[in-house]
């Protein structure tokens, strides 16, 4: 079973600020160093803002603890357009006084464990099964999250609650994924059966459809839609994401890339991957969704690397000088929930990952994660090695994986939290969903060699949750 295709490199170009405040003079200020940084580019390139036309960012953040600070995000503009050599653009636009930073992104990819090659894909039947009992990350804690309970709950489908993912392409045409689906609304969807079976997973995990086949969303009531960072970059995918959601409801970032540690030469697998908001304009799409009061939950990454290490600490030259490493928390949080993958209770499927809520070996850690999903065995939608058939509408699979798998999980408990929570106190802030991730929920356990000192946190509880509110 291949991965998905790497998504593009992209070059980000980080402007000298013209101001912190937005006012007349700092946009036009802003418009006239646009204008000379596109003069510096190829015939075929141009410089788009990643926060959107100016004029109207202030607007977007009016009312929010980021309007004070709404003039940094004019500086960040992604390069789009015909460029036959990235790195040898950006060493060329930091040489101009006006360019506070450039530099290149590697690609992005999904935090996708390794799956099983040459699966035998069975034949779907007249009528898909009930799967929900191979669910059993649905069921009570410690187990599961306890979502079967919140279901029957006012409100714990994740009734009312928007959720969006950012990633590549999905497959919203599945016949488990029929109701509360917004479909694809922005980027262009990637052509990748990898990515598309990728996509599709984690929406079924969401809100698979409650109708007694196939498999159970934990928040199926939660209305799910998609940007793809295809065509515009994760970046500009993240804000768009943010300005299509209301305070409360949830971000998901299904992304990893390759950071400081990881050999290009030498490494085939994902050794050394991170999370994406190690990367400025990453990092300041995230901060701009947080500030907007968007819960944004984001995957640690498969790269086996703590995230506490010095190395994090270096700034790489091609950065702003004023960056900071993110993981450090504290001032220079981002503010997104940060997932770690977990492993399922032995003998699932016939398997065996070690203790159960145990790091699994491909999980990053550290002090910035905050919670915890399973990271192996999820039954979802998609793939087709527990259900296949010529037709990918009628895909299931037994073997989703990663901090890709483990991600949906905490979104999904984050949503039924906010649907169940709106119909009493309201619903709750970024800061308060992360607060109760870190101090309810299964605790993690120890592996041979992965001592619970190496943090992915605790399992979300939902009734924990709803317990302490």
């Amino acid at each position: 079973m291949p991965g998905p295709a790497v998504s593009p490199a992209e070059l980000v170009v980080v402007t000298t600020p013209t101001a912190t405040e937005i006012t007349p003079i700092a946009l036009r200020e802003n418009r006239s160093v646009r204008t000379h940084v596109d003069d510096l580019l190829p015939a075929d390139a141009r410089l788009v803002p990643i926060f959107g036309p100016d004029n109207r960012l202030a607007a977007r953040l009016a009312d929010t603890p980021q309007a004070a600070v709404a003039g940094e995000y004019l500086s960040y503009y992604s390069v789009r357009g015909a460029v036959s050599d990235l790195a040898a653009l950006a060493d060329r636009l930091r040489r101009d006084d006006t360019v506070a930073a450039a530099y290149v992104k590697p690609a992005a990819e999904p935090p996708l464990a390794p799956l099983a090659e040459n699966i035998v894909v069975p034949d779907a039947p007249a009528v898909t099964p009930d799967f929900r009992s191979r669910q059993g990350y649905l069921d009570a804690a410690p187990t599961g999250i306890d979502a079967a309970w919140a279901h029957t709950r006012p409100g714990g489908l994740g009734t009312g609650v928007r959720v969006i993912d950012v990633e590549g392409a999905w497959r919203f045409t599945h016949e488990d994924l029929r109701h509360n689906q917004g479909g694809v609304i922005g980027g262009t969807s990637s052509a990748d059966i990898g990515w598309r079976n990728h996509g599709t997973a984690v929406a079924g995990e969401i809100s698979g459809d409650h109708n007694g086949f196939g498999v159970t969303g934990i928040a199926p009531e939660a209305h799910i839609r998609a940007i793809s960072i295809f065509g515009i970059g994760s970046a500009t995918a993240i804000r768009s994401a943010a300005d299509a959601l209301d305070p409360g409801d949830v971000l998901l970032i299904e992304l990893h890339r390759p950071g400081p540690r990881f050999d290009y030469r030498s490494q085939p697998d994902q050794r050394g991957y991170i999370a994406v908001e190690w990367w400025p304009d990453d990092f300041a799409a995230i901060r701009y969704a947080v500030g907007r009061g968007i819960v944004v939950v984001e995957a640690a990454g498969n790269g086996n690397e703590n995230l506490d290490d010095p190395v994090y600490d270096a700034r790489p030259g091609d950065f702003p000088a004023t960056w900071h490493n993110p993981f450090r928390g504290g001032d220079t949080d981002s503010g997104a929930v940060v997932v770690g993958a977990g492993a399922p209770p032995p003998g699932l499927h016939g398997r065996d990952h070690g203790p159960a809520r145990s790091r699994l070996p491909f999980s990053n850690y550290g002090a910035r994660l905050d919670a915890q999903g399973w990271g192996r065995e999820v039954t979802t939608t998609g793939y087709g090695d527990l259900q296949g058939g010529a037709d990918e509408d009628l895909w299931y699979t037994d073997e989703f994986s990663g901090t890709s798998s483990a991600s949906p999980i905490v979104v999904g408990a984050v949503a039924a939290y906010q649907g169940i929570h709106a119909l009493g106190a309201g619903r709750a802030t970024p800061d308060q969903i992360r607060s109760l991730l870190r101090t309810t929920g299964s605790p993690q356990t120890a592996a041979p060699g992965r001592p619970t000192t190496q943090r992915i946190g605790t399992l979300p509880d939902l009734r924990a949750m709803l317990g302490r509110t």
